[in-house]
């Protein structure tokens, strides 16, 4: 297990590139299985949810092959097995993205109950009761998702209790293979999602609303893609670059960006009083730091709203800001774990429920901390490089499983952050 070890304060400057997004990479990954043949995609993040995504694939029977430096991956899905096991699924949540590929292919599956951060509890049940309404038997035993097609898959309509993001995935590739029209009602609207649907669209599916609450499918099955599938940039840590700028008060160009699907996170840095242009049809931001930010009041939501994925990063962020700012976790119950580590450093930042309100500006002091999560892990080092004196990150294999060789790509542009064995 390593840790990271930061000499700060820092000041940073020069150009960096965003790399391919995991929370797309990892539900079209697992939609290889609907093929009969080899699909090749590139872009792929070097992540450690990568690679175990590609462990389950292989524990399946599917052959993989990784060129890492180029970022191109090729999955030759050859199903033996339709048993996602707990050893792996356990890593992280995106596992249960193999529950609907394996019934909507093969029209059986045993998936392990989901694992990742602990953040709070992500219900599967909304997936569950969605696959019965489509005509498969599911039992949960012993912490695995049982499940079956009792005849025929059979469209029907589908109204998602609350939105979930993995929940409409799994129901796009059940749908697109079905008989009938199934229609997804208070389905996610997220990027992520709408990448699955365009990839299943332009393998023969239909499907229309994605991006939208509503979303139609017309089963009838799908060809195999003729050209390989390009991972779209990762909104989230691009959010995270532009706060590392801000936080350290240091100009940076980031490139590979997709700023039309970062509109509520652009929208309350700029509140704050940062400048961010939007350059090359927004896939350059350059950002520019103020001298003095003012304080917000922020909640989460599903997107279009702000997303959840990057409120620990503001929040650290908002500790530098004038005044009381309030931020509002409404996605996760245990979404605040970072706020214990944060304080070490010298956070002023008390949690009531689901509020936590920070008392600003401060100024950080370095100390050994712990990462509790993904997102945790980033606002972490974000702290870390704003603090006077020496930081430790410990349990950094958190962040490697959403960020891909953040530390090296913070030394090019001036950071003095080693990575070292615990």
């Amino acid at each position: 297990m390593d840790a990271l070890l930061i000499e700060g304060p820092s000041k940073l400057s020069g150009k960096v590139e965003v790399s391919g997004s995991k929370n797309s990479a990892l539900p079209l990954l697992f939609a290889s299985i609907l093929f009969d043949g080899k699909v090749t995609f590139e872009n792929i993040p070097r992540l450690w949810d990568i690679e175990t995504t590609l462990k389950l694939l292989e524990l399946m029977g599917c052959r993989t092959e990784w060129e890492k430096e180029v970022g191109r991956v090729s999955v030759f899905p050859e199903v033996k097995t339709k048993v996602a096991p707990y050893d792996q699924v356990k890593k992280m949540r995106a596992g249960i993205l193999a529950l609907g590929p394996l019934v909507a292919k093969y029209g059986e599956a045993k998936v392990s109950l989901p694992g990742g951060c602990a953040i709070g509890a992500r219900p599967v049940n909304y997936h569950i009761e969605a696959l019965r309404k489509m005509g498969v038997r599911v039992e949960v035993e012993e912490g695995y998702i049982h499940a079956s097609v009792k005849d025929k898959l059979v469209g029907t309509e589908i109204l998602f209790p609350e939105v979930t993001v993995t929940g409409t995935e799994n129901l796009l590739y059940v749908g697109v293979m079905a008989e009938g029209t199934t229609v997804l009602q208070n389905s996610a609207c997220e990027p992520e999602v709408v990448a699955l649907g365009e990839f299943l669209k332009s393998c023969g599916a239909n499907i229309s609303g994605l991006g939208t609450p509503t979303i139609t499918i017309e089963g009838g099955g799908l060809k195999l893609p003729s050209q390989p599938v390009q991972i779209p940039p990762d909104r989230i840590e691009a959010g995270t670059w532009v706060s590392i700028s801000l936080a350290t008060r240091s100009p940076l160009e980031i490139n590979h960006c997709d700023a039309s699907k970062m509109t509520s996170v652009l929208a309350a840095f700029r509140q704050m009083g940062a400048k961010i242009e939007e350059r090359n049809q927004g896939t350059t931001l350059k950002v520019t730091p103020a001298e003095i930010y003012h304080p917000l009041h922020i909640e989460t939501a599903p997107y279009p709203g702000f997303p959840t994925d990057m409120q620990a990063q503001i929040l650290t962020l908002l500790c530098l800001a004038q005044g009381r700012s309030t931020v509002v976790e409404s996605i996760f119950e245990n979404r605040f774990m970072h706020v214990a580590e944060l304080r070490r450093l010298g956070a002023q930042i008390e949690v009531n429920g689901n509020v936590a309100t920070v008392e600003g500006p401060v100024e950080f002091q370095g100390a050994p901390i712990m990462a509790t999560d993904l997102r945790a892990s980033a606002c972490l080092v974000l702290a870390g490089l704003t603090s006077k004196g020496s930081t430790r990150v410990s349990r950094l294999y958190h962040l490697d499983r959403g960020y891909q060789r953040l530390d090296e790509k913070l030394r090019r542009l001036g950071a003095k952050i080693t990575r070292v064995a615990e």
